[in-house]
């Protein structure tokens, strides 16, 4: 039985497929938060003005800590609500910071090698 195409023809729309794969996943917005339930939490803090929006948090933290947000968490202890955000730094490091919901102030760090944005 002959075959009417060869695989060397298949491989540059293999690679075309693949490339469209990587490059819609780039455009997904990369922050993850850990469940549904931290959003929904989230949402009705927000609503009841428990706490600031999820940008502004976000916005505090990047002025201070450069990176890309790679995981949140919402957590509420005894009516503190708090975020923990991992953020992926430019040399590759990740820091897990702990942020007041309420302020947007860093609360708590871990990491090594954290960067700081130098202020002007």
């Amino acid at each position: 039985m002959k075959i009417p195409f060869s695989l060397n023809r298949l491989l540059p729309v293999a690679v075309a497929a693949m490339a469209l794969v990587v490059s819609v996943g780039a455009l997904l917005p990369a922050t993850v938060f850990a469940d549904d339930d931290d959003h929904d939490r989230a949402r009705q803090a927000l609503l009841a003005g428990k706490v600031l929006s999820l940008r502004d948090v976000l916005d505090k933290v990047m002025a201070d800590y450069p990176g890309e947000p790679v995981e949140i968490e919402f957590e509420e202890d005894d009516g503190v609500y708090e975020y923990e955000i991992k953020l992926l730094q430019p040399a590759g490091n990740i820091i897990k910071l702990k942020v007041d919901a309420s302020t947007g102030e860093v609360i708590g760090l871990k990491g090594r090698g954290v960067q700081f944005k130098e202020k002007k």
